[in-house]
C-alpha cells in the first residue's frame, strides 16, 4: 500500500469510528419534587439536539415518586405521558430496588415503562464506568 493509500485508510477508519461513536448518559434523580421535571426537559433537549444519544435515567430514594402510577408535576400534568413519549425515543427509566424495600413501595405502584434494578448507587457507578456520562440536574 503507496503512502497516500494508507492516508485515505486512515481517513476513511476515523470517520467510519466517528459515525459509531454514541453519546452515552446517565441521568440521576433522587429528589421527584425538587428536579424531576427538568431532568425529563433536559432528556427530551438532549434528544432534539442528538437523536443518537443513549440515556438512562437513574433514580432512587425520592426520586422514584415521579414513576409511580397517577404522579403529576407541579403544573398537574402526568408524568406518565412525558416518560412514555422519551421511552419511545429509546429512554430507558430504572427504579432502585433498595428504595422500594426501605419505602415499602412495590413494582406494581409504578408505572409499566419503569425498569428495575438491585441498587440505584451502584448502577450509576456501573454505567460510568461503561463510558456513560453522569448528569444530576
Amino acid at each position: 500500500m503507496n503512502p497516500k493509500q494508507m492516508i485515505m485508510a486512515a481517513v476513511l477508519a476515523a470517520a467510519s469510528l466517528g459515525a459509531l461513536a454514541q453519546d452515552k448518559v446517565v441521568y440521576h434523580v433522587n429528589d421527584a419534587k425538587a428536579t424531576a421535571l427538568a431532568t425529563l426537559r433536559n432528556i427530551r433537549n438532549h434528544l432534539d439536539t442528538d437523536p443518537t444519544a443513549q440515556i438512562t435515567l437513574v433514580t432512587h430514594a425520592d426520586g422514584v415518586d415521579f414513576l409511580m402510577e397517577g404522579a403529576m408535576d407541579r403544573n398537574g400534568s402526568p408524568y406518565a405521558a412525558t416518560v412514555a413519549a422519551l421511552v419511545n425515543r429509546g429512554v430507558k427509566f430504572e427504579v432502585c430496588e433498595i428504595t422500594l424495600k426501605n419505602r415499602n413501595l412495590k413494582k406494581e405502584q409504578f408505572i409499566q415503562e419503569a425498569n428495575f434494578t438491585p441498587s440505584g448507587v451502584v448502577r450509576l457507578t456501573k454505567l460510568q464506568l461503561q463510558g456513560f456520562a453522569y448528569i444530576k440536574p
